[in-house]
């Protein structure tokens, strides 16, 4: 009776570099999600008084009306229009889309999809830069380092040509 021999798996660097491109698609795709969600919060603005929406915000999070941020909060509402939140909602769907293609090329290990996320990463990145300097906060400090990281990765990985294309569909 012979004893069947178990293979044992050795990390292999390839599989690292797909863990990697996984946890940045699952960065994007939990982007596209949270704006997804977001857009469909706006479309449910369409048939109701923004005004009437953001008096009932601030006073379900105790502020003030009459404080100067209320003010501008409530003036912005009434400025809000069918067509305004419709293309709100437009945009953020085609945002999510992006980052849901995105995210699926990233998790397959797709050469495509890493330009995507090395091109608009690299195109947040002043905006990120601009706030960090003029509002420093652990968030955008954090947003910035994170981005900053896929951006440099992606680089590197298409630079060196040490991307694991076509692996990711195993």
């Amino acid at each position: 009776m012979s004893v069947p021999t178990v293979t044992e798996h050795k990390p292999h660097k390839h599989d690292a570099q797909l863990q990697m491109l996984r946890a940045v698609a699952s960065f994007e795709l939990a982007k596209g999600l949270v704006v997804l969600l977001a857009a469909f919060g706006v479309l449910l603005l369409v048939h109701r008084d923004p005004w009437d929406v953001a008096d009932g915000l601030i006073r379900l999070l105790h502020i003030s009306p009459d404080g100067h941020f209320a003010h501008i909060f409530l003036n912005w509402a009434d400025t809000l229009t069918a067509a305004k939140l419709w293309t709100v909602a437009g945009a953020a769907l085609a945002y999510s889309v992006l980052r849901f293609i995105e995210g699926y090329g990233l998790w397959h290990a797709r050469a495509w999809a890493e330009w995507i996320a090395l091109i608009s990463g690299s195109l947040y990145l002043p905006f990120e830069i601009v706030k960090v300097v003029h509002r420093q906060s652990y968030f955008h400090v954090g947003l910035l380092v994170v981005n900053l990281l896929i951006v440099l990765y992606m680089a590197y990985l298409l630079k060196t040509g040490k991307s694991v294309h076509g692996l990711g569909a195993a």
